[in-house]
């Protein structure tokens, strides 16, 4: 794998209340990935930008809302939603670059 799209397959950590309740239950962490990411891309990806051992990647793929504006209607980009476990042990510290 090309060791430039493994850094642009992450766009962001998801942080809701779901994914913190997920976190803290059974040590997974929901990303949003490219649409076209595959498991084995996103597994890579985690464990070389975050050091870390993953054991288990579930990818969902979710279909736009549909929106109206006026009388312009239309959908809201697809996008796909990644929940990656980690081994025993390890975490991912989002925190590290934020001041309080």
């Amino acid at each position: 794998m090309n060791e430039e799209r493994l850094t642009k397959i992450l766009l962001a950590p998801m942080r809701t209340e779901k994914t913190h309740r997920i976190a803290d239950k059974s040590n997974q962490i929901a990303f949003k990935v490219l649409t076209t990411a595959t498991k084995r891309e996103i597994r890579k990806a985690v464990e070389k930008l975050f050091k870390v051992t993953v054991t288990n990647v579930q990818v969902i793929n979710v279909r736009g809302k549909y929106m109206r504006h006026g009388q312009l209607d239309g959908y809201t980009k697809d996008w796909k939603k990644a929940y990656v476990r980690l081994a025993p042990g390890q975490d991912i510290d989002f925190a590290v670059g934020e001041s309080a």
